[in-house]
């Protein structure tokens, strides 16, 4: 049975047998500790990371023609395994790490990837005409990743500290509306597709929870009212910066004055809008290839080259002319390879990965691992969702690496470590629905992570 709080705001403990979790003495010995049955990781989540590993290095092998040096083939291959080897490790790691203490430091490691985040704009190194990374002992660092995993974890910690038989209480949608209000503005300068990406994943946690419909609609509403005054904040700085430029071109005593200050007010933001415009408007046929649409026209050679069943791994044509094929495109590059069939395998694999997620958090006893699990699924699974709109031409261009595969070290470590809470809360939540094994969790857990699961309280209402 579960008990209702007659106060709002105030968490929410299930009594089990008529004991209050609230009151039950946490486990002080290693005896018992060792009362909650521990499962081993689960396979099919081990299966599914396997797969993507070796998909990976089969493919950013095909891709990577464009990076081979003359002394070396397998340079750009080598680099990328020694990412997938550290990503391998801090898998093994965190799947020996109790969910418990990745709780506890969730606040930390938030504000420490906001802080980097913050350095990156002010300080970062320009990639690929953005400035979003960080260059920390000859490594580059792209903090946007670091950011999401970040917010993944405090909104999981936060959501389940709030959880009501009701759904969430209005101290956890603030407190959760609040952070990613902080980490988007942020995030914004970065890059649009990044900030979107985030919005999606709390909106999806927010659901996972049982977030009550008004609720719902009112995160919306906040979400929509800060995107409008970005836009007309960006519309003011637009203006100042056109009324400077209309000065100095007219007291320039060169052309090449007046161009290069034309260049600088363009920036990051007229970069984006050029590429919505460009998205819009579309390719055809007769178009002559620039540096503007080649990327997307290489692209789209390259899905039609592979057919329905491919030209088979490490034969593609298009991977030695097309720009980034090694991270931005390598979807298309495993579309040549593989053909129709093969990207679509790919695709399926990635929502299986969600869909067993959504398995285990069904089954979790409490709040906080089922949160956690269905985040990391959620932000894995849905930044794989637009690399491939990007490259199919369903969404406008922009930098985003597919999961585990494309080139890029920040990425790669990072969803490894998504994969490791993952088979954290597999291994260490209690799924199991026996009495014994929830009282014997709760007398582990601390008592804010105690509130039960929101699926428990849906199958006992």
């Amino acid at each position: 049975m579960s008990t209702q709080n007659p106060l709002p705001g105030l968490d929410i403990r299930e009594t089990i047998d008529g004991r209050s979790a609230t009151t039950a003495k946490r486990a002080s010995s290693p005896a018992a500790n060792a009362a909650v049955k521990r499962s081993r990781p689960d396979p099919y989540i081990w299966g599914i990371y396997i797969m993507f590993l070796l998909i990976s290095v089969v493919e950013l092998f095909s891709a990577s023609s464009t990076e081979v040096s003359s002394s070396n083939v397998y340079s750009p291959l080598i680099r990328h395994a020694i990412f997938l080897a550290l990503g391998l490790g801090v898998v093994l790691w965190l799947q020996n790490t109790h969910y418990i203490l990745m709780r506890r430091f969730a606040w930390i490691f938030a504000i420490l990837s906001l802080g980097l985040l913050v350095m990156s704009t002010v300080a970062g190194v320009e990639i690929n005409g953005a400035q979003r990374a960080l260059r920390i002992a000859g490594m580059t660092i792209q903090p946007a990743e670091i950011v999401k995993l970040s917010v993944v974890l405090l909104l999981a910690s936060i959501l389940s500290k709030n959880q009501t038989p009701g759904g969430v209480t209005n101290r956890g949608i603030i407190t959760s509306a609040i952070v990613v209000v902080v980490f988007a503005v942020f995030l914004y300068k970065d890059g649009l597709t990044n900030t979107i990406l985030l919005m999606g994943v709390s909106i999806s946690m927010f659901l996972i929870g049982g977030i009550q419909w008004p609720k719902f609609w009112m995160i919306i509403f906040i979400y929509g009212l800060c995107a409008g005054s970005l836009l007309m904040v960006k519309q003011v700085n637009k203006k100042i910066s056109t009324d400077e430029f209309d000065t100095v071109a007219i007291e320039a005593t060169s052309s090449n004055t007046s161009s290069n200050a034309g260049g600088a007010i363009g920036g990051r933001e007229e970069t984006r809008n050029n590429r919505i415009y460009r998205w819009l408007a579309g390719v055809h046929p007769n178009d002559p290839i620039d540096d503007l649409n080649r990327q997307v026209i290489f692209s789209k050679f390259a899905q039609a080259n592979g057919g329905l069943v491919g030209q088979g791994p490490g034969n593609s044509r298009e991977s030695a002319r097309l720009p980034l094929a090694f991270s931005d495109y390598i979807y298309s590059i495993i579309v040549e390879d593989t053909g129709f069939v093969g990207g679509s395998l790919l695709l399926i694999l990635f929502l299986l990965l969600v869909a067993r997620a959504g398995r285990i958090a069904y089954k979790c006893s409490r709040a906080f691992p089922a949160f956690l699990i269905m985040g990391c699924a959620v932000m894995i699974v849905f930044q794989a969702l637009v690399h491939m709109a990007i490259v199919t031409g369903l969404f406008p261009v922009s930098g985003q690496p597919l999961p585990f595969i494309s080139k890029g070290g920040t990425s790669v470590l990072v969803m490894s470590a998504a994969i490791g809470m993952m088979l954290s809360v597999s291994r260490f939540a209690v799924t199991t629905g026996d009495k014994k094994d929830i009282r014997a969790e709760l007398k582990e857990l601390p008592e804010d992570m105690q509130a039960a699961n929101f699926s428990d309280y849906q199958n006992k209402s």
